[in-house]
């Protein structure tokens, strides 16, 4: 599907980025999905390459890039690629973690970690769901208390992205319990911090390539200068920052639908049932006349987002429609895919096997589809 309101440099950019993922990301996704992570020189020639953290400032080795529609771009592209790891991995570190650093970091933090970021050599990670804390990040666990010069952080956090082969994590605790959500903090942590432990990636339905797992903290020193912002103001950020993290989501979603739907167009081209292509049979070409609609309905959707976020009006409703309605299409993209592939597309080495696999989750995480229609829901009837 054509990109709407994207000007030749970045349609350039589009162009030159696919052909990176071909040579860099395609080849390897299937070793990675057997090591259950992306490896360590993937990330570096990422960061070689300019395409991590590009919205970071010139000053801490970024390109500086403001206008998301590059951003946009990368995350489509990967997703469109069948090769979820990265897919999910990359744009997390640069889009979510990242911004968290920049926009709240004390200046020490910032000089310190951006450049690492943007270099790839260290991968973030962000933790804020816990074993009995998922959607509802006002209930976390994992405290925070005040010695003085320093945290004692103590708790677990789970369904970590990028968990296994994190360097730094913004980790969301609680300082003041009694304040609820008011009483939350967040805090910048290196993985080396002595209390500081990983657990084993976890197998996983789909995602395979992708290292999710368990952190734990006992007795870990955070020092004062790893708060990020105010102390308290910890919920207040990850709403504010949310958005971004929801508009990711839907631009894979939607990135990946289209991905889907391409190779399957393909597919029904070639192969033959009944003495002729799968493509003439009437049910198939009337489910893919269904599904090129709602993507097409949904490159428009998204391309406006992109629009709005750029110019800092994306507000919290929409951003939660693009997630959950993206989302919702994805996985019905990918159902839809898999059953005009027939047998083989229950076969892990065709793309559609791994696509339905890999949707499944893009309805769970970054807030569950219910409780992004809660928020919708919030807005029609304030």
């Amino acid at each position: 599907m054509e990109r709407n309101h994207y000007n030749e440099e970045q349609l350039m950019f589009a162009q030159s980025f696919k052909e990176f993922v071909a040579k860099e990301i395609t080849p390897n996704n299937a070793k990675w999905e057997k090591d259950h992570m992306v490896s360590r020189e993937s990330w570096l020639k990422f960061g070689e390459a300019g395409y991590l953290c590009m919205q970071v400032d010139e000053q801490y080795g970024g390109l500086g890039l403001k206008d998301f529609k590059y951003s946009a771009i990368v995350i489509e592209e990967l997703s469109k690629s069948g090769c979820a790891g990265p897919a999910v991995g990359y744009p997390l570190h640069s889009g979510i973690v990242a911004p968290y650093i920049e926009h709240y970091g004390t200046e020490e933090i910032k000089q310190y970690w951006l450049p690492k970021m943007v270099s790839g050599e260290a991968i973030g990670a962000i933790a804020m769901t816990e074993p009995g804390a998922g959607s509802d990040l006002q209930n976390i666990k994992t405290t925070a208390i005040d010695k003085g010069d320093h945290y004692l952080v103590n708790g677990s956090k789970t369904f970590i992205t990028n968990g296994y082969l994190s360097d730094v994590i913004v980790v969301a605790v609680k300082t003041n319990p009694a304040l609820g959500g008011k009483g939350t903090s967040l805090l910048v942590m290196s993985a080396d911090m002595p209390g500081f432990s990983k657990g084993k990636p976890f197998d996983k339905i789909g995602l395979h390539a992708q290292d999710t797992c368990e952190l734990f903290f006992e007795d870990v020193k955070v020092p004062k200068g790893n708060l990020l912002g105010k102390e308290g103001e910890g919920f207040k950020y990850m709403m504010h920052e949310l958005s971004q993290e929801r508009l990711i989501v839907a631009l894979s979603g939607v990135g990946a639908a289209e991905g889907t739907l391409e190779k399957t167009v393909q597919y029904t081209k070639e192969r033959m049932a009944f003495g002729k292509q799968i493509a003439e049979f009437q049910n198939t070409r009337y489910k893919l006349a269904e599904m090129a609609t709602e993507t097409t309905i949904a490159r428009t959707f998204i391309d406006q987002c992109v629009e709005l976020h750029n110019e800092k009006k994306l507000d919290q409703a929409t951003a939660s429609m693009a997630k959950y309605w993206c989302t919702d299409l994805q996985s019905k993209v990918a159902d839809e895919c898999l059953q005009l592939h027939g047998g083989y597309g229950y076969i892990w080495e065709y793309q559609v096997a791994r696509a339905w696999a890999d949707a499944r989750v893009q309805r769970i995480y970054a807030g569950t589809n219910e409780i992004m229609k809660e928020l919708i829901a919030r807005s029609v009837l304030k």
